[in-house]
């Protein structure tokens, strides 16, 4: 499957989050399957990692794969390969669907939440209007809180330092609670 997106740049880290749903008993099976093909992906130019959500319920043996290239170039080399392609054919007969995959880039990956299945992103300007006061407000609170310890610092250095905090604050802590907080209005069902 291969996704259609349009990016503003080429530049940018992409995520490609695949699942696939596998067969009882052929879970041993498809866990060497993963190990293998993530070896011939890492091989592939722009390869920036993969991780594993392995299944919590038994009764629903969901694998989800966690795959990050340096560009969207560079994933699309791997996600058209003929060499994916005969590693997918092998999977079919341990998989009961055929795989789902998106493909997330930017903003996007602050408003997954983990435990929570892969959907759709939000629409961009639901992204838009929580990212901009929730950035306002976390930078705004930082620079109060770390002016003490930063005040030797040039100016330059400072912003650096604030804007650093930030992006880890929002990262690991803010976005997700306010991806929770407002998940129903990202998420309409």
């Amino acid at each position: 499957m291969n996704p259609a997106i349009a990016l503003e740049s080429d530049k940018q880290q992409v995520t490609a989050v695949i699942t696939h749903l596998v067969k009882p008993g052929r879970e041993q099976e498809y866990e060497q399957w993963l190990h293998d093909i993530s070896a011939v992906a890492q091989q592939f130019e722009g390869h920036a990692g993969v991780s594993f959500i392995r299944p919590q319920d038994a009764s629903h043996p969901e694998y989800v794969i966690v795959l990050k290239f340096d560009c969207y170039k560079h994933l699309k080399a791997w996600l058209d390969s003929p060499v994916r392609q005969r590693w997918i054919d092998k999977a079919q007969p341990m998989v009961q669907q055929a795989q789902n995959l998106e493909v997330l880039t930017g903003l996007e990956t602050w408003f997954t939440l983990p435990g929570k299945l892969v959907q759709r992103p939000p629409k961009r300007y639901k992204m838009a209007l929580l990212t901009a006061p929730t950035v306002f407000a976390v930078a705004q609170f930082l620079s109060f809180i770390l002016a003490p310890v930063l005040v030797g610092l040039p100016p330059l250095l400072r912003a650096f330092m604030v804007t650093i905090a930030t992006v880890f604050s929002l990262t690991y802590v803010v976005m997700p609670r306010v991806t929770r907080l407002f998940y129903r209005w990202l998420y309409p069902r």
